[in-house]
């Protein structure tokens, strides 16, 4: 029975450095690409633009939630991309007290830019395995998000 919880063990020893390794490289990665269409948008923008653009319009506890933020630091990004002209905001028609938060059309046109960008840079960096193999990878990171996700909403 040892034997079986020291392979556990090791093997969650094994997950953690390689998602330890898997957010550092990610970085790095970004910073150093040689394009443009990386650098148009900080990477809170980019997260609440994609949820934005997926999710429909929301005001801000909602947005806070769903990202697991704090509302605050929700209200800071926001009040940021609304001076850049990424987002828009509009009466919540659910509470005429609150704001409504949306994309722009250049909000909405710089994510695409990144998420080609990236999309590109990914198929470069996968270009050797098998569709197979991608198909596995996006699954498993997938479950691993929709994991870390439920943890934090357990919270």
């Amino acid at each position: 029975m040892r034997d079986d919880a020291n392979t556990e063990d090791v093997t969650l020893g094994r997950i953690e450095t390689e998602v330890a390794l898997l957010l550092r490289l990610g970085e790095a990665t970004r910073r150093a690409s040689g394009t443009a269409e990386h650098r148009v948008l900080d990477r809170a923008a980019y997260v609440i633009l994609r949820h934005l653009d997926k999710a429909g319009p929301q005001n801000v506890s909602a947005l806070a939630a769903r990202l697991n933020l704090d509302g605050s630091t929700v209200t800071r990004q926001v009040s940021a991309m609304q001076r850049d002209g990424l987002i828009a905001r509009t009466p919540d028609p659910a509470d005429g007290r609150g704001t409504v938060i949306s994309p722009t059309p250049a909000g909405l046109q710089r994510m695409a830019a990144v998420q080609a960008a990236r999309t590109r840079l990914y198929g470069d960096i996968l270009g050797a395995w098998s569709p197979d193999d991608r198909e596995t990878l996006a699954d498993l990171l997938h479950r691993l998000n929709e994991a870390l996700d439920a943890r934090n909403r357990r919270r």
